[in-house]
């Protein structure tokens, strides 16, 4: 497949770990360049177009930019699951001890820029509808950066950060299905517990064909559509559903035949158009009252001060009280470090921001301060980890 090949090249040429984060870098500052340029109107029209599939008088029809941060994020939480379910059962988070510290680590991470965040937009009950914006983390971005460092840096902080992301993205899931549910739809939330209940027995069974799963997990993402409840959700379900084993001990088992067939269309397919479509914000009349706007404020310094506060006051009191220790080679230098990385949530906090605000003003608040706080997160935690990196050599 063409994107197989694409994926090894740049692979081959940055880096397994570089790719993605270069790959969603370079899709946000096109989508940057094409808005505040002559094709700003062709940018927001084409996204605004409205694309229907239908089979007789049953069909969907919805904007390109609502199919793409519904049907294909739905796609990446699918394999977000399948990450979180592989680390769950044979990884990094398989036991109580390994996964405290970055269990500490995220939950920190996500309440304390939350509760910056809300400190900031208190009184305006609009604003207050973003407040979990800035607790979310680009897996690929945060990663990205950290690959660059090469050596610098121990092989151990980027396992503890692809951990602490993962537990993130796993709360942010929940916090998708707790507080950013429209209305519920009773019949079709049944369709969705009973495709569901398809799903688990196909597993019961042992039924190790990824096809069936991938069949049902369409009508359980129309289902769940319908429903009220985030389409994405869909995704990470049939996720937790696919056998981790294969037929023989020797065999690959679907989960990992699955996660590693969508690894690249993630990389470079869904992750940049994504990335493309939500990143394009005219920067006219771009000033530092524009930063100042409580949103904007909010997010940005929730996602640099907050993920620092957070995450170091839930990794010191843990040690301290004796619920996790800092894993091997790794000091409290490279902690800070891996806390202000944690603070680039682009695509995700991006993705939250869509769900939270309709406007335009507001959505234009989200895009400034998701793209403020993670750039200076990013070049923050890269400067950190450099000089931890030349005073440890």
């Amino acid at each position: 497949m063409p994107v197989k090949k694409i994926y090894k090249s740049v692979a081959e040429v940055f880096g397994h770990d570089i790719a993605p984060g270069l790959t969603l870098i370079a899709a946000a500052v096109l989508a940057l360049v094409v808005m505040n340029s002559g094709m700003a109107d062709s940018y927001t029209q084409a996204l605004a177009t409205k694309f229907t599939i239908s089979y007789g008088d049953i069909g969907l029809s919805k904007a390109l930019l609502l199919w793409i941060n519904d049907f294909l994020m739905a796609i990446f939480f699918l394999h977000v699951g399948l990450e979180i379910k592989r680390e769950v059962v044979d990884g990094e988070l398989s036991s109580l001890r390994s996964a405290s510290l970055p269990a500490v680590a995220a939950i920190g991470g996500m309440v304390a820029p939350a509760l910056i965040y809300f400190g900031i937009n208190y009184g305006d009950s609009s604003a207050l509808e973003g407040w979990a914006i800035p607790a979310a983390t680009d897996i690929a971005f945060a990663l990205g950066v950290l690959a660059l460092l090469g050596k610098r840096v121990p092989v151990a902080l980027k396992v503890l950060l692809l951990a602490v992301a993962i537990i993130d993205d796993l709360g942010a899931i929940v916090i998708i299905a707790l507080f950013y549910t429209a209305n519920l739809s009773g019949i079709a939330l049944g369709v969705a517990a009973l495709v569901i209940a398809g799903l688990v027995t196909l597993n019961r069974l042992g039924v190790r064909s990824i096809t069936p799963y991938m069949l049902l997990g369409l009508v359980l993402w129309v289902a769940v559509l319908k429903s009220g409840v985030h389409a994405t959700l869909a995704g990470v379900v049939v996720a937790f559903c696919i056998p981790i084993t294969g037929a023989t001990k020797d065999e690959e088992g679907p989960l990992l035949t699955l996660e590693h067939a969508l690894t690249p269309w993630v990389a470079f397919g869904i992750m940049p158009v994504f990335a493309f479509a939500n990143a394009g914000v005219s920067l006219a009349g771009m000033t530092p009252a524009a930063l100042m706007e409580p949103i904007a404020m909010g997010i940005a310094l929730g996602l640099f001060f907050g993920k620092q506060i957070g995450i170091m006051g839930g990794c010191l009191l843990a040690v301290k009280l004796g619920i996790a220790s800092l894993p091997s080679g790794i000091k409290w230098k490279h902690m800070w470090g891996l806390s202000m990385l944690a603070g680039i949530g682009f695509t995700m906090s991006l993705f939250i921001g869509n769900l939270a605000f309709d406007s335009v003003e507001q959505a234009a608040s989200v895009r400034i301060g998701v793209l403020s706080g993670s750039i200076l997160a990013a070049i923050a935690g890269y400067m950190m980890l450099r000089v931890v990196g030349r005073s440890s050599d």
